[in-house]
Formats: C-alpha cells, structure tokens, sequence
C-alpha cells in the first residue's frame, strides 16, 4: 500500500538528529569511530579490542543477526573482522613521549596529530583537551546526556561540549578550549546544565516541542538557554512570548540551516552578550531571511525533510489535531505499532506517481499525522473515498489539519488544485501559530 510496510514513514525515524545520519553515514564508509553509548547499542558497530581479543567471529556474526553460513552477509562480514586482525601484522611508527611532558602538552601533541589524515570531529578534539584538563569530566558529560535523553532529548555530545564553550566564551568554537582552565571549564558547565535544562522546559512547555526531532536544528537549545541565565531566569510574560515567537520563526525559517551555522549562532550569541533581548534576535533574523510571514508559495515542492514540514506539525498540534480513528491527540510519543504516529499522504503516492512527479506528490500539502493502524485502514484509497465519510463524523479534526471541505477537490483530476488550497490554508495556519500580529 502506499503508507504500509517499507513506505510508511514514521517522523520519529525520518526526523533523526543529525549525530544518527553522521553514525549511519560512518558505518557506510566501514571507518573506525570513537566509543559512545549510543554506538554501543547498535549490533553492527564492534570494538576493535574485541576482535583483537578472539580469532572467532561467531560471537560478532550472532550479534549482527547472522545465524546461517548461507546468509549474504557472512562472508562479508566475516571479511571485515579480518581486515581489521589484519591490522596487527601492520608495521607501525611509535614516538614516544617524554614523562615530563604535561597533560596539556600531550593534548596539544594528539591535537595536531589528529589534524592530518582522517580528522576527528573538532568536538572530539575539544573533549581531548577538556578532560585532559578536568579529570572525570567525560562522566559528568554522560551523566547530563543521559539525563536529557531521559526527558525525550537524546542530544548528541558534540552539542553538550559547544553549549558547554558557549556558556565559558560568550562564543561557540572550538579553538579557545586550550585556553581555558579547568575552574572556568568547571563553572560554565554548571552555568551550561542550568540553561539546557530551561531550553529543554521551554520547548515542551511554550512551544509544545516535545523531541529535537522537530528542530531544524539544536543549536536553539543553546541560544534559550544562554538567553534565559543571562537574565538569572528572571523573564517576563512579554519577553518570553517575544523569545517564543523566535525560537518558532528561527526554527520554520532554519536559522542555523543557512551559511554557516556556527557563525550565525556567535552572531545572536553577541546579541545576548550585549543586553540585548528576543526583539534584536527577531530583527536580525528579519535581515537574514527577509519576509517572517509564511507565504503559500514558501511552501510549494517542500517536504518531510523540510524546517515547515516540522512547524506544521508543531502547529496542528497546537490546534487539537488528532487521529482520525482513535481520537488520539498527535504525539510523538504514542507506544505501539497501532497508535505509533505516521505521516500519511492524503493522495496516495501509487496513483499519483504515474501523472505527478515525486516532488509534487510529497509536497507537504499532501501531507497529513494520523496513527498507525488508521493509516493502514485508509491504504491506498483515494481521498474522495474516504475523506467524505470523515468530514461528516471528523469535520473538526479535518479542519485541525487544514483539510479543504470542497468534495471537488478531492478529485485526482484537480489534484494541484487540492495542493494550492490547502498550501494556503496551511500558511494562514502558520502564520497564526507564529503570532505574526508582532511582527
């Protein structure tokens, strides 16, 4: 069927963060990559220690899924784990070092090593130096990691360390880390702990952001954060409904998706660093992106990969949105295969991939959030088939997605005409949900 099985996209998975895409583009390339715990989860990724240990590739074949000789995988797999024994035969260059030599002498030596060849991250670089400095440091970090991730944020660590530099310089980059001293370092974690934890209330309680999956991207984490312990958090009603209004304008506009995204995050950083508040970042938002009212046009060929396309959920929800069987508010969080939250195209992609292209047949616009098992139920079936029926029993939870009532539209034959009214309805929707009356 159009959203079953294989096709059905579920926005939880569709929606990674961006440190999922960079593991899964790592295992592709069959490179080496640092421990995490998150990696450690993952049945594919082995230790190299491991294998070194044993010349039986049994334990690492059964842990990946591979139960059978005739399974494709064994052979390759089995071949992989050879190349890396293969490493010991390997003849090697040592230098060693002087004992005399410091902690942060040895860190600057591994720094500028690591700068040739395969690079680390610059967050694997800054977390070298940092616990080089800060003994202990690195369980602090997964300490605080796995308690955001227990509040629905599983933040990769490369974000904890820059809100960590932030909170220390007033900027973001890497580059000053070996100049700050353990104290300092100590101090702004504290600081830094503080302001995630307020970033994280605040998304869930303003702005009704309940995962980073809705995020264009994290670094908004960052900027409440820093914003609110530069005012003690001491904010009142008006500045908070003016914060509110950027963190959704920035996050539907992709402030940090345009250029580079580290500057423009040390450019608001120097906003809040110089008194000012949410109007200046709104204003300088403006500067950037032009016109903060969502426009139809701003809409067409977007889809499920696109900053509105997780606006637009965040705003359905707002409205009441909810499944068109159960009744179920959409949530991401919703347990079970039947209630699990789906997107669901309205026109289903089998027909319409014979007269319309890709694009336009997942432009959001034809986008809806229904659950699981009432997407399934829907199958295939044109919207005149089933659409109808709804509007008589679910007008109100049609109108909380922005479904057009016309019955004519729900032709195929019309099918652009669907997409245009309902593009227009979805904007006027935005455009309420983002307080455009302030701006």
């Amino acid at each position: 069927t159009d959203d079953d099985e294989e096709s059905e996209d579920n926005i939880t998975e569709d929606n990674a963060d961006a440190s999922e895409n960079e593991l899964q583009k790592i295992f592709e390339k069959k490179a080496f990559v640092v421990n995490s715990k998150k990696l450690e989860q993952s049945p594919h990724w082995v230790k190299v220690s491991d294998i070194f240990r044993t010349d039986e590739d049994a334990p690492f074949l059964q842990r990946a899924g591979i139960k059978e000789f005739s399974d494709p995988n064994y052979s390759k797999y089995s071949k992989r784990l050879a190349r890396v024994r293969s490493i010991r035969k390997y003849i090697y260059r040592m230098d060693v070092l002087e004992r005399a030599l410091s902690y942060d002498e040895v860190t600057q030596i591994f720094v500028r090593v690591n700068s040739l060849g395969t690079k680390l991250r610059s967050s694997d670089l800054a977390l070298a130096q940092i616990t080089a400095k800060w003994r202990g440091a690195l369980v602090q970090f997964q300490n605080f990691q796995e308690e955001c991730s227990a509040k629905g944020f599983n933040l990769d660590m490369g974000l904890h360390l820059k809100n960590l530099i932030s909170f220390c310089t007033g900027q973001s980059r890497f580059l000053t880390v070996s100049s700050q001293s353990s104290e300092k370092l100590k101090a702004a974690w504290s600081d830094a702990i503080a302001g995630m934890e307020f970033a994280i209330n605040f998304l869930k309680s303003n702005l009704g952001i309940e995962s980073p999956a809705l995020l264009a991207s994290p670094y908004l984490l960052i900027m409440i954060g820093f914003h609110a312990h530069r005012r003690n958090f001491e904010i009142d009603s008006s500045e908070s409904k003016l914060l509110r209004q950027w963190a959704l304008l920035a996050n539907a506009k992709g402030r940090y998706s345009r250029g580079s995204s580290e500057t423009l995050l040390d450019q608001d950083l120097a906003v809040i660093r110089g008194g000012k508040g949410a109007s200046e970042l709104i204003e300088r938002l403006r500067s950037q992106v032009g016109r903060l009212e969502i426009v139809p046009e701003e809409l067409e060929g977007r889809n499920q990969n696109s900053a509105l396309f997780k606006t637009m959920f965040i705003a359905f929800k707002e409205k009441g949105a909810k499944d068109w069987s159960s009744n179920l508010a959409i949530s991401l969080d919703h347990n079970g295969s039947i209630h699990k939250l789906q997107f669901h195209h309205i026109f289903p992609k089998a027909t319409l991939k014979e007269r319309f292209s890709s694009r336009e047949s997942d432009d959001i616009s034809n986008l809806a959030f229904i659950g699981g098992r009432t997407n399934r139920k829907i199958s295939d079936k044109l919207p005149k088939e089933y659409l109808t029926s709804l509007m008589g029993t679910h007008l109100e939870q049609m109108q909380a997605q922005c479904i057009p009532k016309d019955s004519h539209l729900l032709e195929l034959e019309v099918y652009k005409d669907f997409l245009n009214a309902r593009r227009k309805a979805i904007a006027e929707r935005l455009n309420e949900f983002l307080s455009t009356d302030v701006i």
